[in-house]
């Protein structure tokens, strides 16, 4: 490779690492203040960047948002999703995710609590890229949490009988009202009423409740 490639790889390098300090700083600010909140050069300013790089990177308010969304997705999977999918199919794979979801938000990997909670509430009545792009994130969500639940029904560990997505719909609600409630009253006894309703809601469905914590 030539000098002026090694310089390009260099740039691109270069490039990518800012891309990413603006969005780590883009969705600290989103999950407090919103996505409208967002400004290129408020994130110049605080990042000692130039403003005209910061536009080259985004040309517009609306792909930083949906940029900053995609972060955000990284960051979820991380912390929610991908320890939950080390265990196997079953009831305690649910339960994982679901106290993986009130530990990302008790711990505030995103400092206003969970960011789709708070950016959905935002853009939930708005129509364009950002609310589609939110909406298919929310939509992937609640899929996943449902495949977990059926992939517990088909190995024996939720019955037959559990309606699934009434299921889905009774966690999620009870993850979500911690979250809120935490956030508002920066009251933190609510994730343990969350884990203690999520506990009680699967030992109620589970073939075998034993496999389950038997408190919180």
């Amino acid at each position: 490779m030539g000098v002026a490639g090694t310089q390009s790889d260099g740039r691109v390098a270069r490039g990518n690492q800012t891309r990413q300090l603006i969005l780590g700083r883009a969705v600290e600010i989103a999950s407090v203040e919103g996505l409208a909140a967002l400004s290129m050069g408020q994130l110049a300013s605080e990042l000692n960047l130039s403003k005209s790089g910061v536009f080259a990177l985004f040309g517009s308010k609306e792909d930083l948002q949906l940029a900053t969304i995609r972060a955000a997705i990284t960051v979820y999977l991380e912390h929610v999703v991908q320890p939950a999918r080390d265990l196997p199919a079953g009831v305690g794979r649910l339960w994982r995710l679901c106290t993986g979801w009130l530990t990302y938000s008790r711990e505030r990997v995103f400092p206003g609590g969970c960011f789709f909670y708070s950016v959905s509430a935002e853009y939930d009545a708005r129509e364009g890229k950002v609310h589609d792009t939110l909406a298919a994130a929310r939509t992937n969500w609640l899929s996943y949490v449902e495949q977990v639940a059926r992939e517990a029904q088909l190995v024996g560990e939720l019955s037959a009988d559990a309606d699934i997505p009434q299921l889905v719909f009774e966690l999620v609600a009870f993850l979500e009202l911690a979250n809120a409630e935490s956030v508002l009253h920066d009251d933190f006894a609510c994730y343990d009423r969350a884990a203690k309703a999520v506990l009680t809601r699967l030992r109620m469905v589970a073939t075998d409740p034993s496999v389950l914590p038997a408190t919180v």
